[in-house]
């Protein structure tokens, strides 16, 4: 990538061969904070020509979901200053931008902000300013077996009725086999089971809050999406789903074991079985809200000293160029480019020619609701844009893991998880 950054410290970083250094002499190092995803991985082997051509050292620290988000929120909230870049999302950006966690990151000409997908520049954005820029976007998606739909006589089409789809899974369902109906995340995460379970409740006509952003989590449709959600996958996932997330399903669906798998659009690029098929979102009478929208993206703490060395990483790991190098990696290719991010990267021939999933997982990110509605009557699809989500959300989640697990009744599931999340948002001063 040919640009030059000049600096406030005097610093100049040129991909093209000049080495950054500190005023004394040493060569900067950046501490970057990352989930452990397979695009996040990647980087780490693609990021080596960037330390080769800037003299800039990468300290990687990989870090399971939950585990990131509780480091990286406590170390920013206190600026700590443990990390130069870290991973956050739309839940986050926009709340800590404003609240000056995160430095705003504006780009040279080259960057080209306007070719970023309006919904992740909107979803990382505070009052027009971006304060994380995306790695990777995605929403989500069916993901399914077409032989073994084929072989069970059964179709599962784009917004399928979820009584479709659980009739489909009974059909594929071959535990004898290995081979599981529905593979769903069961571990319990704010961003993790609750991403999957908020768009079931949204799809049944649920929310959160109500207009006074009191739970409702003991309403009709939180109840009715929650014992479905639990029949279902009870009844035709596999055992111990209540510790799957991304990554544990994604290697049971590599293994065969999986006839369907509903999750982030960017599993596609990381499916290697043959015969995939892709569906939009299923709902239960209400598609707005079925399909969440997301981006792993790229922040930068206001407790580094590495401000400027860490924009220019970021500004080089999510250009155009860095999907080029992805592609053109001996170790990678174009059906391993980080997607969701840039609508140029569905106009690229060579990306086109090895991404089936592409149209689908175009289509789910385009048609995300993450707008308030009368039904929701707050910003963000599968998590509230509040403060308080994250706290609320990982209440909740213990409790559906529990009801998913057995240990609990769905109905003493969310009768704990509604005083949880009323003690929360009424100490937070909401009513």
């Amino acid at each position: 990538m040919n640009f030059i950054k000049n600096t406030a410290l005097g610093l100049a970083l040129s991909v093209a061969g000049a080495t950054v250094v500190a005023a004394d002499g040493h060569a900067k190092e950046l501490t970057i904070a990352i989930v452990n995803n397979g695009h996040m991985i990647n980087m780490q082997k693609v990021a080596e020509a960037y330390t080769e051509e800037t003299g800039v050292a990468l300290n990687w620290v990989s870090l399971e979901e939950g585990v990131l988000r509780e480091q990286v929120t406590s170390d920013t909230a206190t600026g700590g200053g443990q990390y130069d870049i870290i991973n956050i999302g739309m839940q986050e950006a926009p709340i800590w931008g404003a609240a000056g966690w995160i430095e705003p990151l504006e780009f040279g000409a080259e960057y080209d902000v306007d070719d970023m997908l309006p919904a992740m520049r909107n979803g990382l954005s505070h009052e027009g300013t971006l304060y994380a820029a995306p790695f990777y976007g995605e929403s989500s998606m069916v993901m399914y077996r077409k032989d073994l739909t084929d072989a069970a006589g059964v179709t599962i089409a784009d917004n399928d009725s979820w009584d479709n789809i659980k009739a489909a899974a009974a059909a594929m369902h071959n535990p004898d086999a290995g081979v599981y109906g529905a593979c769903l995340r069961g571990k319990p995460g704010w961003g993790d089971n609750m991403a999957f379970v908020t768009t079931v409740v949204n799809s049944f006509g649920g929310a959160w809050f109500d207009k006074d952003m009191r739970p409702t989590l003991q309403s009709d449709e939180w109840k009715a999406a929650i014992n479905f959600y639990v029949d279902l996958l009870g009844t035709y996932g596999p055992p111990g789903s209540e510790g799957n997330s991304f990554n544990e399903i994604l290697a049971l669906y590599n293994e065969g074991k999986c006839g369907m798998w509903i999750d982030a659009t960017i599993a596609a690029s990381f499916l290697e079985v043959d015969g995939v098929a892709y569906a939009q979102s299923p709902n239960a009478g209400n598609p707005v809200g079925a399909n969440w929208l997301w981006a792993w993206a790229m922040a930068v703490p206001t407790g580094t000293e590495n401000t400027e060395e860490a924009k220019a990483f970021i500004e080089w790991a999510t250009s155009k160029e860095y999907i080029q190098a992805v592609g053109n990696h001996p170790d990678f290719g174009w059906g391993s480019v980080p997607t969701g991010t840039r609508a140029s990267t569905y106009e690229i021939a060579e990306f086109q020619a090895v991404a089936d999933f592409a149209a689908a997982e175009k289509a789910a990110i385009d048609s995300a609701a993450p707008e308030a509605t009368d039904i929701k009557p707050y910003v963000g699809v599968q998590f509230a844009a509040i403060p308080e989500f994250p706290e609320v959300g990982s209440a909740v989640a213990q409790e559906i893991a529990a009801a998913l697990s057995g240990a609990k009744s769905v109905d003493e599931a969310l009768e704990a998880a509604q005083g949880a999340a009323d003690a929360i948002m009424s100490e937070a001063g909401y009513y």
